[in-house]
């Protein structure tokens, strides 16, 4: 559908129809127009009309170009973007990955913490059975029950704080990606 309007550029009258909205060829006009002043102002209105014009053409070109440029390079830097924020999704999946294992591995310490826990209640059962005169064996046992226990109990600490690490770089990751989107808006 071809919209026509009545347009004044730099004093003429024009009659432009276009498929454009009538605000937008009116709008577009007033920008050739303005364009036209800048230049009879720059140069004290010494060139004609034609000149202005191909002038006013030139500068419009020129911020045609600059335009253009500037949208290659925004669509350079979004390509860019595009490729971090894989690059961010991948290594956030890697670390969900490996937080799932580090899960998986601290409750097969906890299970086993219970197991040995659960042994170490049996086998006190039996020393006290058999130790009931024998109190120099019964430390030794003791002493090294509670070893091996130190020893799963210092394992599961150091498991505890793993996780721990991987969760703070968890939110940090996160942290950075939702830095990036935002970005990208």
């Amino acid at each position: 559908m071809s919209n026509r309007v009545t347009v004044n550029i730099f004093g003429q009258e024009y009659t432009i129809s276009g498929d454009e909205s009538q605000d937008r060829m009116i709008q577009v006009a007033s920008w050739v127009d303005n364009k036209m002043r800048e230049i009879e102002e720059a140069t004290g209105n010494a060139l004609p009309s034609s000149s202005m014009a191909v002038l006013s053409a030139v500068n419009i070109a020129n911020e045609y170009f600059a335009c253009k440029d500037e949208l290659e390079e925004t669509k350079k830097i979004a390509e860019q973007l595009e490729g971090d924020t894989q690059h961010y999704i991948q290594l956030w999946d890697e670390a969900k990955k490996n937080f799932l294992e580090y899960k998986e591995e601290n409750a097969a310490i906890q299970k086993q913490k219970e197991q040995l826990t659960a042994k170490l209640q049996a086998k006190e059962k039996e020393v006290e059975k058999i130790i009931q005169g024998q109190g120099s064996i019964q430390e030794e046992i003791q002493k090294g029950v509670q070893k091996k226990l130190a020893e799963a109990e210092a394992r599961y600490k150091d498991l505890e704080n793993n996780f721990f690490d991987l969760q703070m770089e968890n939110i940090r990751i996160k942290s950075e990606l939702e830095k990036l989107r935002g970005g990208m808006k």
